[in-house]
């Protein structure tokens, strides 16, 4: 098996990148939901109250004399690009930058604030009062006790650093719509940082447990339980009831609909698509 494709998405529920190659450190894929939008009370922002989010689509901007194809690091800045074509850069605020109190799911973490500039930035595009936040190296956002340790954290992502996808799972639904008279959907629906090519069988990675992507060490430890941001189109922000409603009828334990793993990092490194993807470890 090896990498199909690598996607970062520096800001939560923002259009995501793909990219050739990344540094992966303990938050994931650098760069990957470090930043993220907030309501004047602090709550996250996401796609499932806003939809139009996804229209915001996001690029990298290397550094001075680093080729465009150079693995994406923290010194990279990200340019975010609204639908009219306005523009505004973002790169990660000065250490004594402001900080305020947020909140994602059940966590309260501190984060930094961005400029006012870019609040009216964002809130101009989305046309709602918001906030632009930065996730600080020293921020300790914890995850499920269940499945991490206590030294295990995540950015802004929903749950787990790294969400790993197969591409044979997602033919498998495709199949599934074409049969039904449905659009085939993209992987992007899905929103994962490492897609593997090669599974032998659908929904193989299911019972993959510690997993080496390139040279960094991966345990994938919980099904990703899907929700409606995977019926909004990411072209044009319109949403409906596939796949989700496909997926529910073959996918669904209890009252989660399952696509892809979420994955902890157990060795950081660096990771280039068409790298060899090799399971070490079975879950039960």
């Amino acid at each position: 098996m090896r990498v199909r494709s690598l996607h970062v998405h520096p800001v939560k529920s923002l259009r995501g990148i793909p990219v050739a190659a990344a540094d992966v450190g303990d938050l994931g894929l650098a760069l990957d939901r470090r930043w993220m939008l907030v309501d004047d009370a602090g709550v996250f922002l996401t796609q499932r109250e806003d939809a139009g989010m996804t229209l915001l689509r996001t690029s990298l901007v290397p550094p001075p004399g680093v080729d465009a194809e150079a693995p994406v690091s923290l010194a990279h800045a990200v340019r975010v690009h609204a639908p009219g074509g306005a523009t505004v850069d973002l790169a990660p605020p000065p250490p004594d930058a402001r900080r305020r109190k947020v909140r994602i799911w059940a966590h309260e973490v501190e984060a930094c604030d961005s400029a006012p500039e870019l609040d009216a930035w964002f809130a101009e595009a989305l046309g709602r009062p918001c906030h632009l936040v930065w996730m600080p190296d020293e921020t300790r956002r914890p995850i499920d006790h269940h499945t991490a340790g206590a030294h295990d954290r995540a950015a802004f992502s929903d749950a787990f650093p790294v969400l790993v996808a197969s591409q044979a799972s997602l033919d498998d639904l495709n199949a599934r719509l074409v049969a039904q008279g449905q659009d085939p959907v993209s992987m992007e629906r899905f929103r994962p940082n490492v897609v593997v090519e090669g599974a032998a069988e659908p929904y193989a990675e299911d019972g993959w447990g510690r997993t080496r992507v390139g040279d960094v060490v991966l345990d994938l430890v919980k099904p990703c339980a899907r929700c409606v941001m995977t019926t909004v189109d990411p072209e044009t922000a319109r949403g409906g009831s596939e796949p989700l409603r496909t997926l529910s009828g073959y996918r669904k334990v209890g009252s989660k609909v399952l696509f892809a793993q979420n994955a902890l990092v157990r060795a950081g490194g660096r990771v280039y698509v068409g790298d060899g993807v090799v399971v070490d470890g079975m879950n039960s």
